[in-house]
């Protein structure tokens, strides 16, 4: 006997561009797909490497692995005698923002994330997640002094990595929607993250090398922008030409005194999405912005994002007695409630009150349990994270010892929450993704995304 289905029926006529969470174009469907699996993968090898770092650090290789990570090497007269650690997080880290300066620029230049109806959502939410974590560790710090309150931003940011990760273990089949939305509203915080360390993780900025910097930087904007015309498309040229003059503007950046991942983000901004007209078009192929993007992903979230998990995540905890007087820390109580509370909070609330404020409706194939899911699995934060609690603490100093362990704690707590929530929703996902495959005409496009172009025109 079949088992009668419960989900919405899909609309047949136009849908309302006040739908909110509803199914994008399949060219977008496409490109995202491609870019979470090679997150997903990267953030297996991001696992793996916070959990090497975690063995060595409390294991009889802790002092072979604190010396590795402080060893330093560079050319001191440019301020770029590093550590290994250091180099991590400035200089791999900028990768991984310059990749989220590319990948925001193009959902709002060509990507479905054009129309304000569309982008408000995501833009909101991530603007939520970011506001309500920080103001609940303010509120459990403020009366700990002024040291504990720099630690505010930690719990801001969703780690897109880790999270994809969370899906693939759970085996969610969590409807493309729903990914995109949480991918975007990722990329949105990581901007906002590089914006708070920028007006407040920086201090002595010294402004020759800042604003020296500004002519490597417009040098790049030319060259990424002239660079079919100049170079035919080579894809050389990119790599020998630009990536000296990013390095030129990055290491002015660090020498100034702001944090050298702004400098990626930045150099994303620089490049253009779309091909000119007179290279052929963007129906002649690729634009300088998804080129690298292609070829630079594999390489942040394979390689970049896990060494400097790697380098920041080894802390030692001194047993349980250690991981207890950890977790009482108001820094490390802060930053737990404001990831596993705070965050879904902030994205949920913002969610709800910009459909309210504008008259929209979920997409019918959704639910509001859909949306607290994916908030809750905002909350799964790490990487920028980590970063931030360099920032504010300094790097070995108890506060960020005992934030670390927090940003552990609060993200797997974040992550088994999300997978009661989405896993209890699988089978009502797998519906949807019966339905999105099918292809009656069988010309290679889902008639679902068919009908959505249709309805737009």
């Amino acid at each position: 006997m079949t088992e009668p289905s419960h989900a919405p029926t899909p609309p047949t006529g136009p849908v309302s561009t006040r739908t909110i969470l509803r199914r994008g174009t399949y060219r977008e469907f496409i490109r995202v797909s491609a870019i979470l699996r090679k997150e997903t993968v990267g953030g297996a090898i991001l696992l793996a490497a916070t959990v090497a770092a975690l063995i060595m650090a409390n294991s009889g290789f802790s002092d072979s692995y604190y010396a590795f990570r402080d060893f330093e090497f560079g050319y001191e007269p440019w301020h770029l005698k590093l550590s290994l650690g250091t180099w991590a997080a400035d200089g791999l880290l900028a990768l991984f923002f310059f990749l989220a300066g590319l990948e925001l620029k193009r959902e709002f230049v060509a990507g479905d994330l054009r129309s304000v109806n569309r982008a408000i959502v995501p833009v909101a939410a991530a603007v939520g997640g970011v506001i309500i974590p920080a103001v609940i560790f303010v509120l459990i710090n403020l009366q700990s002094g002024s040291e504990t309150l720099r630690g505010w931003a930690i719990p801001t940011a969703t780690d897109i990595a880790f999270a994809l990760a969370v899906l693939a273990v759970i085996g969610s089949k969590l409807p493309p929607a729903l990914r995109i939305f949480l991918l975007t509203l990722a990329v949105v915080d990581d901007l906002l993250a590089i914006a708070i360390i920028a007006f407040f993780y920086t201090s002595d900025i010294s402004f020759p090398p800042l604003l020296i910097a500004i002519i490597p930087l417009a040098l790049y904007w030319f060259v990424a922008h002239k660079y079919s015309h100049f170079f035919k498309n080579q894809t050389w040229a990119a790599w020998v030409i630009l990536l000296p003059i990013g390095f030129t503007t990055w290491a002015l950046l660090h020498s100034s005194g702001v944090h050298a991942t702004v400098a990626g983000v930045l150099l994303g901004f620089a490049v253009p999405v779309l091909r000119s007209q007179r290279s052929g078009g963007p129906e002649a192929g690729p634009g300088l912005a998804e080129i690298l993007e292609h070829r630079l992903r594999p390489l942040s979230s394979g390689f970049a994002i896990p060494i400097f998990a790697f380098f920041s995540a080894g802390v030692t905890l001194g047993g349980a007695e250690g991981l207890l007087n950890a977790l009482t820390d108001p820094v490390a109580v802060g930053i737990v409630v404001a990831l596993v509370i705070g965050k879904p909070i902030g994205v949920l609330l913002a969610t709800f009150i910009v459909t309210k404020t504008t008259k929209a409706t979920l997409d019918p194939d959704l639910a509001w349990i859909d949306v607290i899911g994916v908030s809750l699995l905002a909350g799964v934060g790490f990487t920028v994270s980590l970063l931030i609690s360099e920032l504010a603490f300094g790097q070995d100093s108890p506060h960020d010892d005992h934030a670390k362990v927090a940003i552990l704690v609060g993200s797997l707590l974040a992550a088994l929450l999300a997978t009661a929530v989405l896993r209890g929703r699988n089978r009502h996902y797998g519906r949807i993704a019966d339905r999105e495959a099918v292809d009656s005409d069988e010309d290679g496009i889902p008639d679902v995304y068919q009908s959505n172009e249709a309805s737009k025109n």
